[in-house]
This record gives structure tokens, sequence and C-alpha cells, in this order.
């Protein structure tokens, strides 16, 4: 008799431990299934955030253009409103200049070179900074990309992390099932 009322409570406890298993692996499913769904939404989300900032690349280029071209208009604004300044200034005071100076044509011809001077040097110091501004988004570039590949790696690190405390949690509760099952 006590070996039916074993076997009907060994019965017993595997149709238990069987329906609980049962239970919790669709727990475990809802639960995956849940995690699946908030990290492809967020995934989702995040293409649709990066798919409108690469619309904005035209606008940054084009924002980009306008700033050289306005650099270069402005200097040839300053430029020209400097050589006319300077050619009414020639004029009005040729009469004092004429005492000291050989000839208008000499005047004209250094006058001449110094404003081309000018007008290089306001263009070469743009092209510098231009230069050091498109340096410095390359740097910003490679420092993006550096941190992507870093991200990567720290992300395979944090999962190959929880894929092993989810094997060392599982063997402990097979050990310990197995343990059990043999005290009884």
């Amino acid at each position: 008799m006590s070996t039916k009322r074993h076997d009907r409570k060994e019965e017993e406890s595997n149709e238990i431990h069987s329906t609980t298993t049962t239970a919790e692996q669709q727990f475990q499913q809802q639960q995956e299934q849940a995690v699946n769904k908030a990290l492809d939404e967020t995934r989702d989300n995040i293409k649709k955030t990066t798919n409108e900032a690469r619309k904005e690349i035209p606008r940054y280029t084009q924002i980009v253009n306008d700033y050289q071209e306005n650099t270069i208009q402005a200097i040839r604004e300053i430029t020209d409103n400097f050589v006319d300044s300077q050619k009414d200034i020639i004029v009005n005071s040729f009469r004092l200049w004429s005492d000291w100076v050989s000839s208008p044509r000499q005047v004209a011809e250094n006058y001449g070179k110094i404003v081309s001077s000018f007008a290089d040097n306001a263009v070469a110091a743009t092209r510098v900074l231009n230069n050091a501004v498109f340096a410095n988004l390359d740097s910003v570039n490679k420092s993006v990309q550096h941190t992507t590949e870093n991200v990567k790696e720290l992300s395979k690190i944090g999962a190959n992390t929880v894929k092993t405390f989810q094997q060392v949690s599982s063997d402990n509760i097979h050990n310990t099932r197995t343990s059990s099952s043999k005290i009884e």
C-alpha cells in the first residue's frame, strides 16, 4: 500500500511539476515576446529618427555652401568698398601726393598691389578657417565611427555576460532538481 501511495504522490508531484513547468514556459514566452516587441519598436523608432536626420543632410550641406558663398561675397564687397574709398582718397588728394610721388601711375600700381594683397590675405584666411572646420568635422566623423564600434563591442560583452549568468542559473537549477530527486 505504501508503494501505491508513494506512486500516487510521485504522479501528483510530476503532474504539478509538469503543469508548473508549462505555465512557467508560457510566462517566459510571453515575457520574451513582450521584450522582443518593445525592442523592435525601439529599433523602428531609431530608424525613423535616423532617416529624419538623414533628410536634413542636404539642408546642412546648403548651409555650409551658403556660409562659404556669403564669406566670399563679403570679402568681395569689403575689398570693393575699400578700393572705392581709396580711389576717392587718391583722386581727392592727388594734388598733395603729386609733390611726393613721381607719377600717378606708380601710385595706382602700388595701391593695386596693396589692395590685391589685402584681398588675397582675406581669401587665404577664409580658406584656413574652412579647412579647420572641415578637419574638425572629419575628427567628429571618426569619433562617431569609433563610438559605434565600441558600443557594438560593449553590447556583445553585456549579451555574453547575460548568457553566462543564464547558463550558470540553469545549471544550478538542474543540479538542485537532480539533487532533490535523488533525496526523495
